[in-house]
């Protein structure tokens, strides 16, 4: 048994230690501390977790040519997105029923560093990794999130960019498809023995641009109606060395770089005209470009001081920039026009015409131009032991992270005539539309403890986070100020292993996510806060896998902000009270593995049930935000009743194919519920209604010509289903449409 003295000891080793350890249980110790940087590790250790996880790993992306996140993530359960663009560039997803708004309520990380450009002073997503360059994506709910943040209301993402290989390796793919889209994705690496330890290297690079599928209408003085793609570039660097000594340690280095232009609009369209041709633009989106840079990486120490105790310290730091000039409203006669308002066919029609071009009017285009950064070092340390006969895996860390977004922006406004031609620009001052800074310096900090005697395990765990937030803003200055936030989250998980088959778990916690600096300085919001529970269980057998699991959560303080998308006039708010509960359900079954068939023939099925209800009256009256005018009962915007994956495939020595399906259920586009184009006091409004129900199949194919060489291609979305994925930010807006591709892939040992 060890002894209290021995345990304050070991724990405080694990922040301060140095010494040696026995070059014996190296290996072991190498693994053990690379674990400590994933969120789930695996395929099988996800089916082992005593809680809801999903890994989707580099096969299940390749094998469908997929890039696009959303596609990606419908083989994980419980999982809401709400599309934007067709093309996965600005994903919106949520877990478990929280806002889906970019992404701003989960937890994104990538290697286990934080995505978002500022995931404290503005977690909206506007960055988001290239999904295809990718070697797995680990998806984690419930309480054992509890040792990441800051949001923890719903669960956890990360993204496992491409590893430095153990032994020589090149690979190249490259596919060309629909809409004059390019796909290349390629890395060469190798670890070396060397005399002063192994030294590993990865030069990856990653590009995908497109034409896109729609077409903006020319007038006399624009003909370039195909100017609706993008271009993304990724490249990475990451090198590694592990010295010769008895005590495992290693230092690995990152550096990436990340670029976009894309020609992306906020604005759809009305009813009829979507119904019509879902793919077309108006005239007046002609000048929306989003165009975007970031740039950083880390430094990462792994130390195993003892067989029992792995630490890893990471250093990191960003830079994102980006400016989205984008059509902000209209002006007719010399007065303002709502978008949304006009889309619907208010204003007498006189809104829509200018849109189209058919009307004289100013176009008032805004330059959204934002800097961040964000930077931190955070520490993490396991140690095991035992006491009696519980075995423990103490696990805490700290954090201490810095961010900050800064807001340049000016509006221009263009004056067209009643055909459409431009016959005036007007340019603003450089930040005379807004000129504003939040800064968040956060220090966090979380203990838990895995407990483990006999069939039966316990996992405790606490977390705390004290935040620093700074707002200026030199247009309106009375507003500067400064705030201070503690927030503090905790719970436990129990389960028990009636066999190496089959598992129960249960789990019980508190989670957080807090408001931005303006949020807090100006608008004096409070933390979104959640009493979140779960009961599942897990059978793996040969070739079979199945989890369920039922979740409920209570929101408190649901934070949600008016100007979704950018719209919307009023402050963000406090919602108050929401519920959500349902069921997730995930298999896996191989026939050809099970029957011995010689060949693979797998299944899977992924389910998730959700329904949500809030628990009291909205107390926004600001009529253009989506959650004003909200009635108790009502259920949340964005969040599907229903949503099913399910797909099979067959995989030969020489070839294979693969079919996947999706259904998604309709949605309320608002919190008061309304079937309509109507908003809180009855205007018309285009980002009011509903989502449409659909269902979309992807096919992909593959032929071995040689070892390491395939030939590759298929078809997404191939009944070419027309659907409205949402309405946001303004009016409705299409999928992507049928979307047919070929190329190759190359995997060598090198």
């Amino acid at each position: 048994m060890l002894e209290p003295k021995r345990l304050l000891a070991a724990m405080w080793l694990i922040w301060f230690s140095g010494g040696t350890a026995q070059a014996e249980g190296k290996q072991a110790a190498e693994t053990e501390a690379l674990e400590m940087v994933s969120v789930v590790g695996s395929a099988e250790e996800a089916k082992d977790m005593p809680a809801s996880a999903a890994y989707i790993g580099k096969e299940d992306i390749r094998d469908q040519s997929y890039s696009d996140i959303n596609r990606i993530l419908r083989k994980a359960p419980g999982v809401n997105i709400r599309e934007e663009d067709g093309f996965g560039l600005f994903p919106n997803i949520s877990f478990r029923g929280v806002d889906t708004t970019r992404s701003a309520k989960i937890t994104v990380m990538e290697d286990g560093v934080l995505v978002a450009p500022a995931a404290y002073s503005a977690p909206a997503a506007y960055f988001n990794p290239a999904g295809g360059r990718m070697s797995g994506v680990e998806v984690l709910k419930g309480g054992s999130q509890i040792q990441y943040g800051p949001h923890i209301t719903g669960g956890v993402m990360n993204y496992q960019s491409t590893p430095i290989p153990y032994e020589g390796k090149a690979y190249l793919k490259a596919i060309y498809g629909s809409y004059g889209e390019f796909r290349s994705h390629g890395f060469v690496g190798d670890t070396l023995d060397t005399a002063h330890g192994k030294v590993g290297y990865l030069v990856e690079g990653y590009y995908r641009g497109s034409d896109g599928f729609k077409s903006i209408d020319t007038t006399p003085d624009f003909h370039d109606s195909d100017q609706t793609g993008f271009q993304q570039v990724e490249p990475m660097v990451r090198l590694s060395w592990e010295p010769n000594t008895e005590m495992y340690q290693k230092l690995e280095v990152k550096f990436g770089y990340s670029s976009m232009d894309a020609d992306e609009t906020y604005l759809g369209l009305s009813e009829a005209d979507f119904r019509n041709d879902p793919y077309r633009r108006y005239s007046s989106t002609r000048f929306d470009n989003i165009d975007s840079e970031q740039k950083g990486g880390y430094a990462r120490y792994f130390i195993s001081p003892t067989d029992n105790i792995d630490i890893v310290t990471t250093a990191y730091y960003k830079e994102f920039d980006r400016n989205w000039s984008k059509l902000q409203d209209i002006s007719i006669g010399g007065v303002n026009r709502d978008l949304a308002r006009s889309l619907a066919g208010d204003y007498g029609g006189t809104g829509l015409a200018c849109l189209k071009g058919d009307l004289t009017c100013r176009l008032r285009v805004r330059d959204n131009n934002r800097s961040y950064y964000a930077g931190g070092v955070e520490s993490t340390a396991t140690y095991r032991f035992d006491f009696g006969q519980i075995h423990h895996e103490l696990n805490g860390g700290m954090r201490y992270h810095e961010d900050k977004e800064s807001r340049f922006q000016h509006d221009t406004r263009y004056t067209q005539n009643d055909d459409g031609v431009i016959t005036n620009v007007a340019v603003g001052a450089p930040g005379s539309q807004d000129d504003r800074y939040g800064l968040t310096n956060a220090y966090a900090f979380f203990l838990k403890d895995r407990m483990e005697w006999g069939s039966w395990g316990f996992t405790p765990g606490i977390r705390y986070e004290h935040l620093n937030q700074t707002y200026v803003n030199n247009l309106a200055p009375a507003t500067d100020g400064k705030s201070s936030l503690d927030m503090y989250a905790g719970g436990g998980s129990v389960d028990y292993r009636f066999n190496d088959d089959l598992m129960v778990f249960a789990s019980a916690h508190r989670g957080f996510s807090p408001p931005s600096p303006q949020n807090s300085v100006v608008d004096r919001l409070q933390e979104e806060s959640s009493n979140a529970y779960e009961l599942g269980g897990k059978y793996s057998h040969g070739a079979f896998r199945a989890e369920v699991t039922g979740f409920y959560t209570q929101f408190e303080n649901l934070l949600v902000v008016s100007s979704i998308g950018g719209t919307g006039t009023g402050q963000s708010e406090n919602f108050g009270k929401v519920d959500t509960r349902g069921v997730e359900i995930a298999m896996n079954y191989d026939a050809g593995e099970d029957f011995g068939w010689g060949f693979s023939n797998p299944y899977f099925v992924s389910f998730t049930y959700t329904d949500t209800e809030q628990k009291n009256a909205a107390a926004s009256t600001d009529a253009e935000s989506i959650f004003s005018y909200g009635q108790k009962g009502n259920k949340i915007p964005y969040i599907p009743e229903f949503a099913l994956s399910f797909g099979s495939g067959l995989h030969f020595q020489k070839w294979g194919v693969d079919v996947a399906a999706n259904y998604v259920s309709e949605t309320f586009t608002s919190a008061n519920n309304t079937e309509q184009q109507l908003n809180g006091v009855g205007a018309a409004d285009s980002r009011f209604g509903k989502t449409d129900e659909y269902v979309i199949m992807d096919v992909s194919a593959y032929y071995k010509v040689a070892k390491g060489v395939k030939i590759l291609g298929g078809v997404q979305n191939a009944s070419n289903e027309n659907y409205i994925v949402s309405r946001q930010p303004y009016g409705p807006r299409p999928g992507m449409p049928l979307f047919a591709y070929g190329g190759f892939e190359l995997d060598f040992d090198i």
